[in-house]
Formats: C-alpha cells, structure tokens, sequence
C-alpha cells in the first residue's frame, strides 16, 4: 500500500466514517487498479482517460467482472482520486474519472423464499436436536423477522435488545448509521431459549480476554463473522435437505418481499431495512411480481397442445 492510498483509506475512516466493510473493499479496488498501473508501467498521476479506457476493457474481457463490480470500482477511483485532486493538488491538476461514465448495469434482482419455504425451513430446523439446534433456529427466526443484515447481526449484543418492544437497536449497517428494528413473538422466544441455554455453554469455551459480548456465538465460543453466519446457513440448509441456497440476504429480501406481499408501504420498508434511497427498495416489487407470476404458472400450466 502507497502512502497516498493510506492517506485516502484514514481519511474515509475518520473523516467520511466509512464501515469497516466499505474501507476494505476501497482498500480491494485501489490495490486492483494500482496492480494494472504497475503492469503497464503507468504511475497514478499519469492517468487519463485512454488508460481509463485500457483498464475497463481489461477488466471486462480479461477479468470477466461484471458490469455491477466495475461500475463500483469506478465509484471508488472517482473519490479517491478527487482525494488525490485536493490533497497533491500539484500532482493531480484533474480527476480523470469524472469524464467517464460507468458502465450501464443489468438489473439483479434479489431472490426470496416463498411463503411455504420459509414457514418448511423454520419448522424443519425447529425439529433438530443437536448442541447447536437454538442457536440456528434463533439466528433463522431473527434473520426473517428482522430483516437485518449478516453485518448488523453478529454485531449484536444483548444491551441492544429490548425484549419488551421487541425491538432493536442495530449498528454496524452501511454508513454505520443506526436504526430500529422489530422482531416476532417466535423469534422472542427463539432468542430467549439459545440465550438462557446454550449460549452460556458455548461461552465457557472461549479462549477470549475478556469474553466476547456478542450476542451469537460460535461453536468455540467466539462471536460470528460474515463468512462464519454464511456457513452456518449453507450448513442448516444441508442438514435439512431442502437446497434452498440459504444466505443472509435471501432472508433479509423474504423479510422485505413478505411485507410487501402484505401491504406494507415501500417508505415503512425503507425505514426498516435501512435504505437511504428509495430506489433501492422499489426493486422488491420486481421480486414480489415475480413471486406472483409463478404462483400463477404453478395453477395454470400450458395446455400440452400449447407446448
């Protein structure tokens, strides 16, 4: 790492507050365009917008990214190079990603499990019996009722929760802004059985000084990362045999699809999910659409004259 690149990552991290997540994904994008620089023999300052145009047909031919990611890794270049613009103005007279524009992007729409799905997963998993059975049905409970994501999640800790509202209190979202959310009587009880149990089990085999404070654990006793929740689904959905392609965020978009589904105005889903656009959210009624059309196919399949 160049010494103007730490410069830019301290600069987002104390001055812009940028999560953790999003400095170290800065951090991937820069190293990734300072590695094709490198290779041409090009240094930051001789950047214009024919190296630009070099650098997107090598990521788009050679790397085979997709629109989406190099339309994110243009996003970072922009500000870190109008950073470079205010910071070295002597070097860098103008930022050469602002004459460019990204590349338009293929919608994606997040996926979602149907009703039936959600309610054979919770009642499935609530059938296990092994050790780390309360733990999953409470992190499952909770995904869904609470739509938050795997980030806010393993951040949890107990101070955050108000089991008489049945809310709480999330951080560690993008823009590390803090918001409420709510949850159901299920997952209240879900959350109380793993916690009163076996997540005092689980804390005695942790290594940790002083022990974690997290809310979920484990199973050496220590809090969750993303990659650690991300398994932890991939495993549940393995155990039971339903190859749903279980992962945090198909939780949190069945959280928001069920809403939806259920007349819940896209503003009140905003808030809940804790998107600064609009925009954002609105691509949920694509999804529930989307639910409606094969619930449909489901009941009025093609005539065989017709296929």
């Amino acid at each position: 790492m160049n010494k103007s690149e730490s410069l830019f990552l301290q600069y987002c991290k104390s001055m812009r507050g940028f999560s953790e997540h999003t400095i170290a994904s800065y951090r991937r994008d820069i190293d990734d365009f300072q590695s094709f620089l490198d290779q041409g023999h090009y240094q930051l300052n001789d950047v214009d917008l024919n190296i630009i145009r070099k650098y997107l047909v090598f990521e788009l031919n050679q790397k085979k990214l997709s629109k989406r990611t190099l339309a994110r890794r243009l996003t970072t270049l922009r500000t870190y190079y109008t950073f470079l613009c205010e910071r070295f103005d002597e070097e860098f007279l103008q930022n050469p990603f602002l004459l460019i524009s990204s590349p338009k992007q293929d919608i994606v729409f997040p996926t979602a499990l149907f009703p039936n799905e959600i309610a054979k997963l919770l009642e499935e998993n609530g059938k296990r019996s092994d050790t780390l059975a309360p733990r999953d049905q409470a992190i499952l409970e909770l995904l869904y009722a609470s739509g938050m994501r795997a980030s806010e999640l393993i951040k949890l800790r107990l101070s955050a929760v108000d089991y008489r509202s049945r809310s709480i209190r999330v951080s560690g979202g993008k823009g590390n802004k803090d918001r409420e959310v709510y949850f159901s009587e299920s997952a209240e009880k879900a959350m109380k059985a793993y916690y009163t149990g076996l997540r005092e089990q689980l804390l005695v085999k942790s290594k940790a000084f002083p022990k974690p404070t997290a809310f979920f654990l484990n199973a050496r006793g220590n809090a969750l990362t993303v990659r650690g929740l991300e398994h932890i689904l991939t495993s549940i959905d393995k155990k039971l045999g339903l190859n749903l392609g279980l992962h945090p965020h198909e939780l949190r978009h069945t959280f928001a699809t069920t809403l939806l589904e259920d007349g819940v105005d896209l503003r009140t889903i905003q808030v809940l999910l804790g998107h600064e656009s609009i925009n954002t959210t609105q691509v949920y009624t694509h999804v529930s659409q989307k639910h409606i059309i094969d619930e449909y196919n489901k009941f009025f399949p093609k005539r065989k004259d017709e296929e």
